[in-house]
């Protein structure tokens, strides 16, 4: 079983410069790529130079997240892809858990590591931390981090764990998977789409993990601030897609009303809050839902994972109970 780090960048040669020392002193046991989205910084000329061992996929125009890594992945062949973002530093012996537990439990599927902050290294991480999860409206959460309230790493989750999303900070797939996924849904360009392919892969049978054993620092919002009104946009967009391809029939209306409604209160208080430019956020990722409503809908290919969730509403018990 051989495995390819696989790290897509864009203008990004500082990140290079400062997090790529530690994939390529830390992952002797991979081959190494950086996917380029078509930089016009000095990044390719930075790899040629100072790390020859690096194989270099040079996309034609700057595809974001999504189809970066598709088309940058038809050119890879490995067992098993670790996709890693630019601005993270890796540990001593990384990749072999992951490596065991691909060998030994093949219904695993898609395996994310511990991701904590490299600002403050006793912290998780916002993208990721110890796992993700969704409510029963998509919003998004992880052990280690609901919304803004991120926990002290203290060993509460030293654990594998099947969990229902993987970052795309940094996450393993075996090739196979991805490739019956046809890999991520190119319409969502950045932000969602590793939820996305994970909810795919469950209703396809397929699992999701977390391991504790291995570790990554992730640096974030290297390419969009976590306040930024496109990253708002990017993410409210694409969870009510999510939700319509993914969602069981039946539940797919109810929900999405009621999602959009508490979209609305979001918006509402970032308003009151003076955020006027991601309340407009909000408003044009809800305008472009219903524009792209019916080809999304198209592309429900009979969900039938009932039990996506564990907690049916984290904003309740987050910002009103006080529970979580």
């Amino acid at each position: 079983m051989n495995i390819a780090v696989v790290i897509l960048n864009w203008n990004g040669m500082h990140l290079l410069e400062q997090f790529l020392p530690s994939v390529v002193t830390y992952s002797k046991e991979a081959d190494l790529y950086v996917i380029d989205n078509a930089s016009t910084d000095e990044s390719i000329a930075f790899l040629q130079k100072y790390y020859p061992q690096v194989r270099i996929i040079q996309n034609t125009h700057n595809y974001g997240y999504a189809k970066g890594y598709n088309e940058g992945l038809k050119h890879i062949s490995a067992d098993i892809y670790c996709l890693l973002n630019s601005d993270v530093q890796v540990t001593p012996h990384w990749l072999e858990a992951p490596m065991t537990i691909f060998g030994q439990q093949s219904q695993i599927s898609i395996l994310q590591p511990k991701i904590k902050s490299y600002r403050q290294k006793n912290l998780f991480e916002y993208a990721g931390a110890a796992g993700g999860y969704i409510d029963k409206y998509g919003y998004p959460y992880c052990r280690g981090r609901i919304f803004d309230a991120i926990e002290e790493d203290k060993g509460q989750y030293e654990d594998n764990k099947e969990i229902f999303w993987a970052s795309g900070a940094c996450f393993f797939i075996r090739k196979s998977v991805f490739d019956i996924l046809q890999g991520f849904d190119e319409d969502f360009f950045a932000h969602q789409e590793e939820i996305d392919l994970c909810w795919r892969a469950q209703n396809k049978g397929y699992k999701v993990y977390y391991t504790s054993q291995s570790q990554v620092y992730h640096l974030g919002g290297a390419t969009l601030n976590e306040g930024s009104p496109k990253k708002i946009y990017l993410n409210f967009r694409n969870s009510l897609f999510m939700l319509l391809k993914n969602l069981p029939k039946g539940k797919w209306f109810s929900v999405i009303f009621l999602r959009m409604i508490l979209d609305g209160i979001a918006g509402i208080r970032f308003f009151l809050q003076g955020k006027i430019s991601n309340t407009w956020a909000i408003i044009r990722a809800h305008v472009s839902f219903y524009r792209y409503f019916c080809h999304f809908y198209h592309k429900r290919e009979n969900p039938s994972l009932e039990n996506y969730y564990s907690i049916s509403s984290v904003v309740y018990q987050h910002f009103i109970k006080h529970n979580i």
